[in-house]
């Protein structure tokens, strides 16, 4: 085997195809998807090994953004629907960032 040639086989799709992040990024910008949304979007359909289990609602009733964490009273029946907005994180750091607050209960 040549030397380094092990390196250029494991670059990141990052580093292969950087317009396509760009073009990624430009798109979720114009859907109003932040670079956090982004990233664990990746995160979690990338097969990294990251178990994406925090659940990120909406509450009806304000419109707050809340995240719920197993073990948590809610847990079990919150159900996260994309289409109105809600979706899965893989730790409480990512749903911080991206803006949510931790339940409560």
């Amino acid at each position: 085997m040549r030397p380094g040639y092990r390196n250029r086989q494991k670059r990141s799709v990052l580093l292969k195809f950087p317009g396509l992040v760009i073009g990624a990024l430009a798109f979720g910008a114009a859907g109003g998807w932040t670079a956090s949304d982004l990233l664990a979007s990746l995160s979690s359909s990338g097969g990294s090994g990251l178990s994406c289990r925090i659940k990120g609602n909406i509450s009806i009733n304000t419109g707050e953004r809340i995240f719920h964490v197993p073990g948590q009273r809610h847990y079990a029946e919150t159900r996260i629907s994309p289409q109105y907005g809600e979706r899965w994180f893989c730790s409480e750091f990512e749903a911080w960032a991206a803006g949510w607050r931790k339940s409560k209960s």
